[in-house]
């Protein structure tokens, strides 16, 4: 939306005087020090919202409830190397015979270094034939990634990878 502030000069003849149209330097003026102070803005504050490894611990317990995280049954693959954050090959497997007694209810992902500490959330049932999970995510940068599969008898299990982002994506800048 442009604003336009006209003046006219009032001592001029309105009708037939070249100094009786608006002039636009004071709407150049205005926009001149609005796009500086903004410009200077971006500049001075160069910051990327990132989540802290702390944000991602706090989103992990969110996610469990407190409960104990154990090691084992999920098997994270992502590449350790990748050229290119905005698209990043992912596949969670877990281990589950995806019965009505014993099936996997939900796969978490995390990360520590994104905008969000939640990367995706895939919910599944016994239905589901197999708990087998392939996307793409961003990655802001270098980062450890972590998977977590929520069991139907309320236990949690986990795989974690280091993945090195040469060319990052998520990066959002904010002026605070």
């Amino acid at each position: 939306m442009m604003v336009m502030m006209t003046t006219m000069d009032h001592g001029a003849n309105i009708l037939g005087s070249e100094r009786a149209r608006p002039t636009r330097r004071i709407v150049l003026r205005g926009f001149c020090a609005l796009a500086g102070g903004a410009a200077l803005g971006a500049v001075a504050a160069p910051q990327t919202a990132r989540a802290t490894p702390e944000e991602k611990d706090a989103a992990i317990k969110q996610v469990t409830g407190g409960a104990t995280v154990q090691k084992g049954r999920v098997h994270l693959d992502i590449p350790p190397l990748a050229e290119n954050g905005n698209t990043v090959a992912m596949t969670v497997k877990v281990d589950s015979p995806m019965t009505a007694a014993d099936y996997v209810k939900a796969i978490h992902v995390f990360n520590e270094k994104n905008p969000q500490p939640d990367v995706i959330s895939f919910h599944l049932g016994p239905r589901a034939g197999k708990a087998d999970i392939s996307t793409r995510v961003r990655l802001a940068d270098s980062q450890t990634v972590t998977a977590i599969a929520q069991m139907s008898d309320g236990t949690f299990w986990s795989d974690s990878a280091d993945i090195i982002v040469t060319l990052a994506a998520c990066t959002e800048d904010f002026i605070p």
